[in-house]
């Protein structure tokens, strides 16, 4: 089922399946900034990723002494949310655990996530609820994918120098860093930038990357909420870029002894939350 909220200037659409946003549209144009999803390219459109990012090694982790398997990017993509509360403007939706996800991931558990519109801006919020009488170990991150062609541009607020890491085919963390950026905030899309996977930065200055284009003068101005990682990606060549703020990193091939030890991994006090954001402005 998709739900909708307005305001003056934008339109979203949200579908409870992964509570996956599905439509960010101008009132004023007409023009659709989502990515529309295709199956011979890529069908999603703005997955949320919990409780991973990427890939564990070997689809395994180990917590408190027992193995468990989990997918790439977790299981909330792949699962029903419900409307939690609606008004014009807003909505959250919301994911618990349940016999299921105990199999994978043996935590008591609630995902919110908040959908709002502000002016020109589409803020979402992601709450994690410890339901457990011990602290809770976790990875959320976003990937909402922007409707875009080859050519155009992403900014960073400042110069960055940032380099990405490499991603081998089992879509793992190697040793190898690639250099993207010098002292410069300017990262051009092209046919064959994401041939070896995402772009994966940590350590950057800025607070947000606007996606532009010399063919117009529309730009979506994202913030990225001072995540600890940010993935950009597409399929090569494909008319969509995702900008990917993650709380949390896919795994190297270095072995860990226990979940509460993996890489960018966060953690929530029993009966606590945590909570982080995105924010796509709409600049036309």
């Amino acid at each position: 089922m998709i739900y909708t909220i307005e305001n003056e200037y934008l339109k979203a659409a949200v579908k409870t399946h992964g509570a996956e946003l599905t439509s960010l549209v101008s009132k004023e144009t007409g023009i659709e900034y989502l990515w529309q999803g295709d199956p011979a390219v890529w069908a999603g459109q703005s997955p949320i990723l919990f409780p991973i990012i990427g890939r564990v090694l070997d689809d395994h982790y180990r917590l408190n002494g027992t193995e468990y398997t989990m997918p790439k990017h977790g299981f909330f993509r792949n699962r029903d949310a419900a409307l939690y509360e609606q008004s014009e403007n807003s909505m959250t939706f919301v994911q618990r655990d349940d016999e299921e996800t105990r199999k994978i991931y043996p935590y008591a558990f609630e995902v919110f996530v908040t959908f709002e519109l502000v002016g020109k801006s589409l803020r979402v919020t992601h709450t994690v609820a410890n339901r457990n009488e011990d602290i809770m170990y976790f990875s959320i991150g976003a990937h909402p994918a922007f409707a875009c062609q080859i050519g155009d541009h992403l900014l960073f607020e400042k110069n960055e120098t940032l380099d990405t890491v490499a991603i081998d085919t089992e879509c793992l963390r190697t040793s190898q860093m690639i250099p993207v950026l010098r002292e410069n905030n300017v990262i051009t899309i092209t046919k064959n930038i994401f041939d070896n996977d995402a772009l994966i930065f940590n350590g950057m200055k800025s607070s947000y990357i606007t996606l532009g284009s010399d063919s117009h003068n529309r730009k979506i101005k994202f913030d990225f909420g001072g995540c600890p990682y940010l993935g950009i990606w597409a399929k090569p060549g494909a008319s969509y870029v995702c900008l990917e703020p993650w709380w949390g990193v896919n795994d190297s091939h270095e072995k860990k002894d226990d979940f509460s030890q993996k890489d960018a991994i966060q953690s929530v006090g029993a009966g606590k939350t945590y909570t982080c954001y995105w924010q796509a402005e709409i600049i036309e």
